[in-house]
């Protein structure tokens, strides 16, 4: 891997296994979307940024001189997808799979607006779950350039009511919203210590927060904490581990359980003829 800036912004070349549209349009990410030219523009990091795939590799806009280590931890550049993919080759119905969109890798995104953004992502598809984060950060973040806010933190939002969400059009998601932020704030819930604790107690810790299941739960750990043993389960997941994976459980993935279920995922969400028995 290498990381260089020119002009045009930072550089990301020589990482096998990392492809910008499927990792960025798999479900785990709600702060980017794909303009005409084929980039992507959104937020990572609270900056206004624009991604795009170029003959050298991945150009990062926006980025200041000192965003190396932010986006290699990001879009998780030094783990080795590549021996991880090959592991998971050899089993015939992880296979295709893991064949299909083998450039996916598994942000690390802010584990607070992971939370919140998979809150919000329950009964809901992706196009209105963008909405509300945006409506969101627009309603109480920060202005941060490009036409793009930050991510307001818990104690913004924590100071409002359920009238003052109702721009969002959440619907019944903004009790849930403010619960969060309340337990987040006043220092009940304290993420970067949940990221350390064993599975089992993670998953707990945050399960306290109202409309917080063992799903969000395991999303928050996966996409925000980098916890690869997470491994959640939505509609579609239930389905393809039904008809593709009868029997298997999280464990039967091993210590990178979590990348195993994003490959699932997005097979399971293109393919949907696959996982039709339920």
């Amino acid at each position: 891997m290498d990381i260089t800036y020119n002009k045009n912004g930072m550089l990301i070349s020589a990482v096998s296994e990392f492809n910008l549209d499927q990792t960025l349009d798999c479900g785990q990410c709600f702060r980017f979307d794909k303009a005409d030219d084929g980039s992507w523009r959104g937020v990572a990091g609270g900056c206004a940024i624009v991604a795009r795939s170029t003959a050298g590799g991945i150009l990062i806009e926006g980025a200041a001189s000192d965003d190396g280590e932010f986006f290699k931890r990001y879009f998780d550049l030094e783990r080795d997808y590549a021996a991880i993919r090959k592991s998971y080759l050899a089993h015939p119905a992880l296979a295709p799979c893991a064949e299909f969109a083998p450039g996916i890798r598994i942000l690390r995104q802010d584990a607070w607006e992971t939370l919140i953004s998979f809150i919000i992502s329950q009964n809901n598809n992706i196009k209105r779950i963008k909405g509300i984060v945006s409506r969101l950060c627009a309603l109480l973040g920060e202005p941060i350039g490009g036409g793009e806010y930050a991510f307001p933190s818990a104690g913004v939002i924590a100071a409002a009511n359920e009238d003052d969400l109702a721009p969002l059009r959440a619907g019944w998601r903004a009790g849930y919203i403010l619960d969060a932020a309340r337990r987040v704030h006043g220092g009940e819930v304290v993420l970067d210590d949940i990221a350390r604790l064993p599975l089992d107690e993670a998953q707990a810790a945050l399960r306290v927060i109202h409309g917080v299941g063992p799903k969000v739960a395991d999303c928050v750990l996966l996409f925000g904490m980098g916890r690869t043993d997470a491994f959640p389960m939505d509609v579609w997941m239930k389905r393809a581990m039904a008809t593709m994976f009868p029997g298997n459980t999280a464990a039967d993935f091993g210590e990178y359980a979590g990348i195993a279920q994003q490959y699932i995922f997005h097979y399971a969400r293109m393919n949907p003829e696959m996982c039709k028995t339920l």
